[in-house]
């Protein structure tokens, strides 16, 4: 099978309905930088939104390394709760690692949004469903994301 990289063009478009489907828009969106001034909790709409510089692991793989704007959308959100955040700092940026679902009493749950540094974000949802969709320009990134597990142990104190 022959998997297209996303482009201006062609944008990514990923809906998930379950804790699998969560997998793949979790491994699409490692290392996606998100400003605290870009998250919000939609209570009236039962919504938390993110907008993400995403970037493409697709492209990175073809040998071209790319960000694009992104947004991720949740939908039938009960509570939101955040742990290391920086409220206080709207232009923060943080690093999201992984996007994660706990079932509770089903179909409703936890998902946990992992970011570098030890932050995290929790939304208890009645059910899972989100949507990620590229919004926008892609440009060049200046290098792969890296992580220092990626190098082996780490070194000094």
């Amino acid at each position: 099978m022959t998997q297209q990289c996303p482009d201006s063009d062609h944008p990514l478009r990923l809906i998930a309905f379950d804790p699998e489907d969560l997998e793949v828009v979790s491994a699409h969106l490692q290392d996606a930088l998100a400003r605290v001034g870009d998250m919000a909790w939609l209570p009236e709409q039962d919504r938390f939104v993110l907008g993400l510089s995403r970037f493409d692991w697709i492209s990175a793989d073809a040998g071209q390394c790319e960000r694009a704007v992104a947004a991720l959308r949740f939908e039938r959100v009960r509570t939101v709760r955040q742990n290391g955040v920086p409220q206080r700092e709207p232009n923060s940026v943080l690093s999201l690692l992984a996007i994660s679902f706990e079932p509770t009493d089903a179909p409703a749950g936890r998902v946990l949004l992992t970011f570098s540094g030890g932050a995290a974000v929790r939304l208890d949802v009645e059910c899972l469903e989100v949507h990620l969709r590229d919004l926008g320009p892609r440009w060049t990134a200046k290098s792969r994301p890296g992580h220092a597990l990626d190098a082996g142990p780490a070194q000094g104190s």
